[in-house]
């Protein structure tokens, strides 16, 4: 199974795991000509942007990790777009979620990261 097909294996599950810990999933996937973002959804009176991040083992360190500065205004500029095309107003609740996915144990990190750049 090649990258691409893993990685959305891995979305697919993850969201199954978001809907199991009460998040309304929104979107897969969502592009525009900033970036990607893998999940959309709410979760307790927020609206969550949700990277998902697998590794099968530790060895390259933890997949959340991979999340770095450069990533992270990717989803921001990503998350506004959105924000902007679905007529979210602006101080709508918003939330940086990461899924982390090590071998098969998933941890949700809640607010991961601050979207204000």
């Amino acid at each position: 199974m090649n990258k691409r097909a893993v990685g959305s294996e891995y979305e697919r599950k993850a969201a199954e795991y978001l809907e199991k810990q009460g998040y309304q999933i929104l979107a897969k996937n969502y592009r525009c000509r900033f970036g990607e973002i893998d999940i959309i959804g709410k979760s307790d009176g927020y609206l969550c942007f949700i990277e998902v991040k697998y590794r099968s083992d530790s060895e390259h360190g933890f997949p959340s990790e991979a999340v770095d500065n450069r990533k992270q205004k990717r989803i921001v500029r990503t998350a506004l777009t959105y924000m902007h095309f679905n007529n979210y107003p602006e101080d709508t609740p918003c939330r940086f979620d990461i899924v982390e996915i090590l071998d098969n144990e998933y941890s949700l990190i809640k607010n991961a990261f601050e979207g204000i750049w």
